[in-house]
């Protein structure tokens, strides 16, 4: 859940908090992030991307997404 809440802020460009909000209402980045059911409760609370930034930095981030772009070719 972690990595794929920093893709999508990463990604997308956007807050901590905007992050959150945007996995609470989209069923598909709730899907991204290992949640298998819609659920309009927030995830996790915006300050735990603090901790997320903590263990994992941007290099991870898109060594992974390039991984997955590999395998999907």
């Amino acid at each position: 859940m972690a990595l794929g809440a920093f893709i999508i802020k990463e990604k997308l460009g956007i807050s901590d908090r905007e992050t959150v909000e945007q996995i609470k209402e989209n069923p598909y980045l709730q899907y991204f992030v290992g949640i298998s059911s819609y659920s309009n409760e927030p995830p996790f609370n915006a300050s735990m991307l603090v901790h997320f930034r903590e263990r994992i930095n941007v290099n991870l981030v898109n060594l992974v997404n390039q991984e997955m772009v590999k395998k999907m070719l």
